[in-house]
């Protein structure tokens, strides 16, 4: 399964979603774009941004809060990185208003996407300030923690939210 990303302009927007009669795409925005998501096999659209689904649980839905964590992994660092996705624990989804989660590979760049979606703000919100949160982030800034392993990050990682 493949994920497909635009970031466009709102009439950009509003003309790929004709193109998707049967709705399976997903339109979010933010003050200063808007985000179209196509969760399927192949794209009927050669110009976006491409990731391959390495974990997923839960459905991508319309009318949701969406984080995504874009997070640049150098070559080298890709199955170390996939590896702490494949071990988590899982916590998230036992989190109140929870919906999806993908981990994203991309096939065109070095930037992962982890992308979460919530009912609302409050819930993402309400996520951060968890112990489940911490323990999840336990390692982050320790010697274990996958941050502190040399040459996997290349830039840093970046948030981005949409409505």
């Amino acid at each position: 399964m493949k994920v497909y990303k635009w970031l466009v302009g709102e009439q950009e927007a509003q003309d790929l979603k004709e193109r998707f009669e049967d709705n399976t795409i997903i339109h979010l925005k933010n003050s200063d774009e808007h985000l179209l998501l196509l969760e399927a096999e192949t794209s009927p659209v050669e110009w976006t941004e491409s990731y391959e689904v390495r974990d997923r649980t839960g459905e991508l839905e319309p009318g949701r809060f969406a984080v995504l964590n874009n997070i640049p992994v150098s070559e080298d660092g890709r199955e170390l990185f996939e590896q702490r996705f494949r071990n988590r624990a899982g916590l998230i989804e036992q989190e109140p208003g929870f919906v999806a989660i993908r981990v994203l590979r991309p096939l065109d760049s070095d930037t992962y996407v982890i992308l979460t979606m919530w009912e609302n703000e409050e819930s993402f919100t309400g996520w951060q300030q968890s112990q489940a949160y911490s323990k999840a982030h336990a390692k982050r800034g320790t010697s274990e923690g996958i941050d502190k392993r040399p040459n996997i990050f290349p830039r840093p990682s970046f948030v981005t939210t949409y409505q």
